[in-house]
This record gives structure tokens, sequence and C-alpha cells, in this order.
């Protein structure tokens, strides 16, 4: 490694662990540069048909090998400091963020239970990842009885419970394989898990105990609701209980192993494990009251502060301290946005037009925005329902499917194109009408993420909403945030907000709407709404009908 002179200059590590790679950055804690970054993609990915080496997977199930995630410890920190040429004493700290909902069951010293050779072939032992859709059933009747019992803190879920979320898996892991249930002495979030391996000291984070954990005003729903789930379930609650501490807290310090493993000195300070949309926030210098981020990636997180509590509708979520300490934290989101690209171009593209891409020398990607751009607003004469991945918000139901209207023989795979772009964007609107309709005042919007580099998606977006939509200049946003984090943690900035507004990166650009195309899609959305309320809110079954007849399908041998 070339290491600097030492300069006195102080430096924090964040690391980042997405759905498919983990990165990690090296920042500068007195002014915000970015010094060196590294990504490591994960070796298994996301294992969605079967286990590596073992059975096959059921529909809608989305795991991950907890050997991934350390791997990222093990190569991307390593390489991030040698690019950044420091000397890794100067590290002041190290953070660490990662997707959520994703949960593993362990034994009590962290021991996952997947790595235990007569688990290796149980599907239950492994992380479930946060797109792991598979406890619907169980989500609804997690819904039903909370609605029934007049349990308080449903409101602050929007009034419905995820399939996403811990109790939902939970029961689905008690209820399909209750031996590995049994087996679990602790079920835990990724980051919380990754930070009890660098620390050697086991804590939940109080944003993802709150959003995703059910946890309301210092407590989990009480024993006499899990046991009308279930009568074993109550054992659900010793196996979550841990000190439970606020974003940028302090966790511990490196371990021998950990440090072994980061290059990093002995006893370097952890920060508390963290969302990563929620360390986004801090990235962007949107922590402040009435700042939203949205991070679009695979799906999409709908992040932002407030000082009051107010129940919104289709919500995911309002946590006190569940973004930074001493604010309500709000959280929404899309299950599928990059997801349903993705699908609509490597399954779905006339071979012609990955050809006329090669030919061209750039990617499918690039030829359908180039091809959709001039479009008119509504010349194509489609709509699209965002609902491929199911919908996290306003409905929290991920039976539901994506459904496009409007082909007619004449309708070209750029037009489904732009459909499926502006899909997800009145999806957006969707979620933002709900935040301003329950009193919490959306007064600037950034987004962040991979998506942010296509350029006719955040135009589309902003003509949607009929906003300005700042970009955020920040590479690996969230390994960003995680620094922030860190700083915090190491006692350099007393709190998230004063820490964000030094770290935290710029606005790459700001995308204005276009008046005559706002309009436009105004039009066009109100009929988006028409069809999202018919197929969603109880019009018609048969989404849930047709997703019933797959299920059955591809589990019938």
């Amino acid at each position: 490694m070339t290491r600097r002179a030492t300069t006195g200059r102080r430096y924090a590590v964040g690391v980042d662990f997405g759905t498919l790679s983990g990165r990690a950055v090296v920042v500068d804690v007195d002014d915000g540069t970015e010094l060196g970054s590294a990504v490591h993609a994960y070796r298994h990915g996301v294992l969605t048909t079967r286990l590596p080496d073992g059975p096959a997977l059921p529909p809608q199930w989305a795991l991950q090998d907890p050997d991934d995630h350390l791997d990222v410890l093990r190569t991307a920190v390593p390489a991030a400091l040698a690019a950044a040429g420091i000397d890794p004493g100067e590290v002041v700290g190290i953070g660490v963020d990662a997707t959520s909902c994703t949960v593993l069951p362990t034994l009590a010293d962290g021991t996952p239970l997947c790595a235990l050779p007569d688990l290796r072939d149980r599907p239950h032992a492994w992380p479930k990842l946060w797109k792991h859709h598979a406890a619907q059933r169980q989500a609804d009747r997690i819904n039903a009885l909370a609605r029934e019992r007049g349990e308080t803190w449903l409101a602050r879920y929007g009034g419905r419970v995820s399939a996403e979320w811990q109790l939902a898996k939970a029961l689905e892991l008690l209820e399909e394989d209750p031996e590995v249930f049994d087996r679990a002495e602790r079920w835990i979030e990724a980051a919380d898990w990754i930070v009890w391996r660098l620390c050697g000291r086991e804590t939940r984070n109080a944003p993802a105990a709150g959003f995703k954990g059910l946890r309301q005003d210092g407590r989990y729903p009480a024993p006499d609701f899990l046991a009308a789930l279930h009568p074993a379930l109550p054992g659900l609650l010793p196996r979550v209980d841990g000190p439970v501490a606020p974003a940028a807290g302090r966790a511990g310090g490196l371990t021998i192993e950990a440090a072994g493993w980061t290059g990093l000195p002995v006893g370097t300070p952890v920060a508390v494990g963290a969302i990563d949309a929620h360390v986004t926030a801090a990235a962007a210098r949107a922590v402040a009251p009435g700042r939203m981020l949205a991070v679009l990636g695979t799906s999409t997180c709908l992040i932002m502060n407030a000082d009051a509590c107010h129940e919104v509708p289709g919500v995911c979520g309002v946590v006190d301290g569940g973004v930074t300490p001493g604010r309500w934290g709000y959280e929404a989101g899309q299950s599928g946005v990059g997801d349903i690209f993705a699908w609509y171009v490597d399954r779905n593209l006339p071979a012609a037009y990955a050809d006329e891409a090669r030919r061209r020398g750039t990617t499918p990607y690039a030829l359908l925005d180039s091809l959709a751009a001039d479009q008119p607003v509504g010349g194509h004469g489609l709509l699209a329902l965002d609902w491929h991945s199911g919908n996290r918000s306003v409905l929290m139901d991920h039976e539901l499917s994506g459904v496009l209207v409007g082909l007619t023989l004449a309708t070209r795979p750029e037009e489904i194109w732009r459909a499926l772009l502006e899909a997800t964007a009145f999806g957006a609107r969707t979620v933002l009408e709900a935040f301003t309709g329950a009193g919490v005042p959306v007064d600037e919007l950034t987004a962040a993420g991979g998506l942010t580099a296509n350029r006719l998606l955040l135009r589309i977006y902003a003509d949607v909403l009929g906003r300005p939509l700042h970009v955020l200049d920040a590479e690996h946003p969230a390994a960003r945030g995680a620094a922030v984090h860190a700083a915090v943690a190491a006692g350099v900035y007393p709190d998230v907000e004063t820490a964000s507004e030094v770290m935290g990166a710029g606005h790459r650009e700001t995308f204005h709407p276009d008046s005559a195309r706002a309009a436009a899609y105004d039009d066009l959305y109100a009929r988006y709404r028409a069809l999202h309320d018919h197929f969603g809110r109880g019009g018609t079954d048969v989404l849930h009908h047709l997703r019933a007849l797959r299920h059955r399908a591809l589990t019938t041998p």
C-alpha cells in the first residue's frame, strides 16, 4: 500500500452492503472529500431459485449468503484504503449500512444457522433479503389481527405491516420450519449482524427496530398479540431483544479479527448499524425537516424527517429517531423500480434491439432512452402499474403484480419502455401525495442511487411530480453516509446534522418540470390512479387470483 505521510488529517470509512454487491469509501471528515473507494460483487448474489449445492427455492424467495458480506470487509475495505493512499491509523471510525429488512437467524454467539452443517440445506436457516416476498399470507394475518384488536401501533405503519418486515418473516419461519425457529437464538438485521462481527458486541439499531421490527415507544408488539398469531411466536421476543442503540451511536471498537480483515487498527470505533437509505439522507444533506430523499435503485426508498408524528396512510413507518435522533423519521417506498427495467431489457427486449445497441456501441438501456426521449406525453397510448415486485407503498401488498394496458399491434418496444419509466414516477407521486395529504410537507426532493444516471427517467420524474428534482453528486452515496455516521460515532461531530453539512455531497444538477409536459402528465396520472385503485383497492381480485395460479403451477410437482 502506498501511504501518504501522516498529515494530521482524519478519515472515516463507510461500507454499504447492497443487494448484489458491497462498496467501501474513505472520506475526509474535515471537508467531505472522497479519497478512495472499492466495490466487491457478492459471489452468490441473490439466491432466488436454489441454495448453493442445495434444494430449489419456492416462488418469491430471496436469500443471501452471509459469507458474501464478510468478503466485502476482507476485500473492499483494504482496497479502498489502498486507493486512498492513507495511513489506516488516521481513520477515526468505520460505519456500515445494509439493505433492510434483511434478517438472519443465528446462535447466541452470532453464528448464522446456515453455517451449521446440519442446517445448510434448510432454506429458512439462511438470511432472508428485503425482497423476500413469500410471507404475504403471514403479513395479511398480522394486519387483520392488529385491526381486529385495535393495536395502536398499526397506524404508525400506514395501517398495514409489510411482508418484507421482521414479524411476517419470523412467523413464516415458525410455521414452515419450527425446528429452525427453535434453533435460532437470535433473529437479527444484516447491518446489526455485520457490526457484531466487527466489534464483538451485539447491538440493534433503533431505526431498523422501529421501521422493520415494529418497535414503538420502547416496546415490540405484546406477547399476547404474538400468541394470538401462533402460540410459540412470543418466543421471538428474546431473540430480538438486545441493546437498542441510536443512529450514529458507537457500537464498540474493532476486534483483532476484524482489524485483520479490514486493515484498520484494533479498537477503531464502529458505528451502530444503519439502513442504507437512511444513511444516504446524511450523504445528501437531506436530514432537515421537509427534505425528502428518493433513493432510486433496484427498489425505491423515500426518506424524510419531521418535527412531529403524523399518521400517513400506506407509509412504511413513522419512528421517533428513525432517521436521526431527536426527530420523527418517515419511510415509504416502491418494491420494484430498477428491477422492472432490468426485467424488461433482459427478458423481453427483441434481439434486434440488442443487436442495434451493439452496432451503435451503446447499451440496450441507452438505446431505448434515445428512442423514447422525444415521444409526446401519452403518445404511446399506454399505462403501466409498477407492481412487478408487489406494492410497498401505499398498498403494502406483495401479491399484486404488474399491469400494462393500451397495447396494439403498432406498439413498439421503446413505447413500452417509456410507459414503465412513467409507471415508477406515478408510483412515487402516489407516495408523495400520501405525505402531503397527511400534513407532512415535502419542501425539497433530492434523488440518489444508481438510476440517477438515467437522464430521461429524471426528466420524467420532475414532470410527473411537478417539482424540481435535485440529483446528488456522489458515486457511492450510502457508503458516504455510513462514513458520516462513523464520524459521529467517533466523536468528531456532535450529531448527524452537523456531520452531514460538512461531509455530505452537493447536487450534480437539478431537473425542473416542463409546464406543458407536467400538465399532460396530470391527465395521465389521473388514469393511473383509476387503474391503481381498481386493481389495488378491491375493484377486482384478478391479480391475486393470477398470482395464486402461478404459485400453484410453480410448486406442484
